[in-house]
């Protein structure tokens, strides 16, 4: 169990860390292709919520 989440955690967090530059339309799209992988991972079949909230929070990363 820990390592088959801790390899996708790791790619997760090494794709958050890009998510400091670009525009709000990039980091929305790598916010929600990351929030869709986290729903997957944390409740099967969560990808759309996940993408969305991951889309919200990664527009608004530059913001905080």
């Amino acid at each position: 169990m820990y390592r088959t989440f801790a390899l996708p955690a790791l790619a997760l967090v090494t794709l958050l860390s890009a998510c400091n530059g670009g525009s709000d339309f990039e980091r929305a799209a790598v916010g929600a292709v990351i929030g869709c992988a986290v729903g997957e991972i944390v409740d099967d079949g969560k990808c759309v919520t996940g993408a969305a909230i991951g889309a919200a929070g990664g527009a608004l990363a530059n913001d905080i």
